[in-house]
């Protein structure tokens, strides 16, 4: 795991502060690496006080073919293990505690971010599922389904299909469960990840426990899979994510006023 400070903090204090806003994000597939690279949101995010990880989770290629395969088909749980285990070590080491801690996951990372608020919901304040795959028995079934398989795994092969169902997003939702607030944002013309998958996710997540945290399906009805998307798209997803973020995270700034009568 990665992990990015504000310029002058230390890890000392970090770790004392231990309610520091902090968000975990993770991908896991296709043998991809997340290599250091500058973002202006991110940094948007440490100046203003807050942490970033970067979870290089099995599934991705950071240690090669064999970091891959332990993340692949059969053995995609523990892509989700690894994003938890990566969370569990910020709270426990005392950089976030579970009302700090998002965690972020998009595309074939919504899997990973949506396998780990169902197996473990109370570890996050908030997560965003990004144009993320949620229903993995459906996946193939989509015009860019096919081109998948090879990486996730068939429905019609028995062994895939019991790995799949154990950790698809939108079959582990219970009744009743607490789960974390979540946004959920998709581009209704999405070519990669089908937007009604998204949105299946968040109206799932919503009917499981209404009285519950926020559940919001942000659509760009410009937008697509993010590759693409102007500056401006960019920056106003980003700014509802992490006004969201800050919000279920209790800052002042970002609470609801009350309108004036």
């Amino acid at each position: 795991m990665s992990l990015l400070l504000p310029r002058g903090l230390t890890a000392e204090q970090a770790r004392r502060d231990g309610g520091r806003p902090t968000v975990v994000t993770g991908y896991g597939a296709y043998g991809i690496s997340l290599e250091p690279r500058f973002s202006p949101t991110r940094l948007a995010w440490i100046e203003r006080g807050g942490l970033a990880a970067v979870c290089h989770v099995r599934g991705g290629g950071e240690l090669g073919e064999d970091w891959h395969r332990g993340g692949y088909i059969e053995t995609k749980q523990n892509t989700i293990g690894d994003f938890i285990a990566c969370a569990e070590w910020l709270v426990d080491q005392g950089w976030a505690s579970p009302r700090t801690l998002a965690g972020t996951g998009g595309s074939a990372g919504g899997i990973t971010i949506g396998g780990a608020i169902t197996q473990r919901p109370e570890l996050f304040a908030a997560a965003q599922s990004a144009v993320g795959v949620s229903d993995m028995l459906r996946m193939e079934l989509t015009p860019n389904g096919a081109p998948n398989i090879a990486e996730f795994g068939t429905v019609t092969n028995p062994a895939h299909f019991r790995a799949m169902f154990a950790i698809s997003p939108y079959h582990r939702i219970r009744d009743g469960v607490a789960y974390p607030a979540v946004i959920v944002t998709t581009g209704a013309n999405d070519p990669r990840v089908d937007a009604w998958m998204p949105g299946k996710l968040a109206a799932r997540l919503q009917a499981a426990n209404p009285n519950g945290k926020p559940v919001l399906l942000r659509v760009d009805f410009d937008g697509g899979h993010g590759m693409g998307s102007s500056v401006t798209q960019q920056l106003d997803e980003t700014a509802d994510v992490w006004s969201f973020f800050l919000w279920q995270m209790g800052d002042p700034a970002f609470q609801p006023k009350a309108s004036a009568p």
